[in-house]
């Protein structure tokens, strides 16, 4: 389905690959029940009111249509959408220290546009840090659409991933993990988003801390039509972090991810990718019913 949808949006051109999505986005508006509970969930949460289909559709749409981008961003066809950077001089300063950073993003937006800084700064590299069965499906699908376009990927949860990220630091590079959330049994802390806590985990920052990195928030903002906004924000600078005082600026760190992940979700509200209930339910009061 990749490889057809790939051949028709290289061949016809953009509006014919779009003309797809509204029966993608149809399809599953009316057949993926639970990720339609969840969008509406989200929707309500950030708009503040009880959503439509209209809204659902319209947010299962961009989701879409961020995927179908990733056919032209990843054979450089950046010259098909109206990007504006926000936060520039946050990457820069970073490049110029020699340093290196963990670029934090979430499941929020298209990652793949934000690869256009490299395409202003060919001296930027990025790394991407993520989970083996994550990297199998990235591999097959970039195989799908440009194999040429697979990236640096380090496999977390191996015994050198660690030592990987160390490395790729070291030389100048930077390295991408998506935070927001994690597959296995890692560490959370429950941290307030969008007026409720969701559970975050600590591990992307606890890696942070140890190798003493800087930390730069990156994404992505789908606005429709072709226009995306990628911003960059820095979150914190473990660099001169002490042992003492290492949880303090973890959780202040968690705290500022979550802020800014909150403060793109007011903006684009329907580049929320999280199709899932990403605030669990607290657990009922032993006295609920005498209370």
């Amino acid at each position: 389905m990749l490889k057809l949808m790939s051949w028709i949006s290289l061949r016809l051109g953009r509006p014919a690959g779009r003309g797809v999505l509204h029966l993608i986005a149809a399809y599953f508006l009316l057949f993926a029940p639970s990720a339609r509970r969840a969008s509406r969930a989200y929707l309500h949460r950030v708009l503040e009111q009880r959503p439509g289909l209209r809204a659902s559709y319209r947010h299962i749409h961009s989701f879409a249509a961020t995927i179908h981008d990733r056919i032209y961003l990843l054979n450089d066809r950046f010259d098909l959408f109206d990007l504006r950077i926000e936060g520039e001089a946050v990457m820069l300063d970073a490049l110029a220290d020699g340093r290196g950073a963990l670029l934090f993003g979430a499941h929020l937006g298209s990652f793949e546009v934000v690869r256009a800084i490299g395409r202003r700064h060919p001296q930027v590299r990025v790394a991407l840090a993520m989970f083996p069965d994550n990297a199998r499906r990235i591999g097959a699908a970039l195989d799908a659409i440009n194999p040429a376009a697979r990236p640096d990927i380090i496999a977390l949860g191996r015994m050198d991933a660690m030592l990987q990220v160390r490395e790729r630091l070291l030389q100048g590079q930077f390295v991408g993990v998506l935070a927001d959330r994690t597959p296995g049994d890692e560490a959370t802390r429950p941290v307030p988003v969008l007026g409720a806590e969701a559970p975050l985990p600590l591990g992307p920052l606890r890696m942070a801390a140890m190798l003493r990195s800087r930390v730069i928030f990156m994404a992505g903002l789908y606005l429709g039509g072709n226009r995306y906004a990628i911003r960059f924000a820095q979150i914190a600078d473990f660099s001169d972090c002490s042992a003492d005082a290492r949880e303090v600026q973890i959780d202040a760190a968690l705290h500022r991810y979550a802020a800014l992940i909150e403060d793109c979700c007011r903006q684009a509200p329907y580049n929320w990718f999280n199709f899932f209930d990403f605030w669990p339910a607290r657990p009922a009061s032993p006295c609920a019913d005498a209370c």
